[in-house]
């Protein structure tokens, strides 16, 4: 969702915490991996519209540190793909990006559309609609 590791961290650790009030309080969660998503997702915009003035999260200055110098050609090329590919990213709807990133973290079709309120149809044919966009970004 594009928070700073650290808020994601806080988040993560707030969303289980939420979880483990609610089973505490003894509340019926009739499927606890949508349950999670959906708390998570809801708290990450949360967060994100707290922080309007802030830059999303940027990974390419970590992919720097971690990775070892490929050569000038290499690196150039790598950077200019990840642009190419995060600007693709950024011209999805809001629905087809939040689609993508769950279907992402392995959430399957009906457990996305729980997590956003839509349907699991509705949640194919954004991710259907994002990854045809995206090729289309790749391929010019």
């Amino acid at each position: 969702m594009g928070l700073y590791p650290p808020e994601a961290q806080e988040a993560a650790q707030e969303v289980f915490l939420r979880y483990y009030a609610t089973v505490k309080r003894g509340e019926q969660i009739q499927s606890p991996r949508g349950w999670v998503f959906r708390v998570a997702h809801n708290y990450g915009l949360k967060v994100r519209s707290r922080q309007q003035y802030a830059a999303p999260f940027d990974p390419e200055p970590e992919a720097r540190i971690k990775c070892s110098d490929p050569g000038p050609e290499q690196s150039l090329a790598d950077r200019n793909r990840a642009q190419r590919l995060h600007r693709a990213i950024e011209s999805l709807s809001e629905q087809q990006r939040r689609c993508l990133f769950l279907r992402m973290e392995g959430l399957r079709y009906p457990e996305i559309g729980a997590a956003l309120g839509i349907g699991a149809s509705t949640v194919g044919e954004f991710l259907r609609r994002a990854i045809s966009r995206l090729k289309k970004e790749h391929h010019e």
